[in-house]
């Protein structure tokens, strides 16, 4: 069996081959969800995108502080202290 991942956890051949038969099957347009256009919103109205150029250090430090406070993602970190810097809701 070659290794296979779905959100970095392993697939086997037999779920492969089961999601096969589904799909040849045929589906229910319907049933479907419905598909998700461009990124989630980040606030109010559609977000700007701000090149910043940091040091490893301030990034280790933002990894870090991340991690303890349960924020996920380096731009969720960064949202968060321009929030809390700007005084943004």
């Amino acid at each position: 069996m070659s290794e296979h991942l779905m959100h970095g956890k392993p697939v086997t051949d037999e779920q492969i081959q089961a999601w096969a038969d589904e799909a040849e099957a045929g589906y229910t347009l319907a049933d479907l969800p419905k598909p998700r256009r461009g990124r989630p919103p980040v606030g109010e109205g559609p977000g700007v995108v701000v090149p910043v150029r940091l040091d490893a250090a301030t990034v280790a430090a933002l990894t870090a502080r991340a991690e303890a406070e349960g924020i996920s993602t380096r731009s969720d970190a960064i949202r968060a202290a321009v929030r809390a810097w700007t005084h943004v809701a």
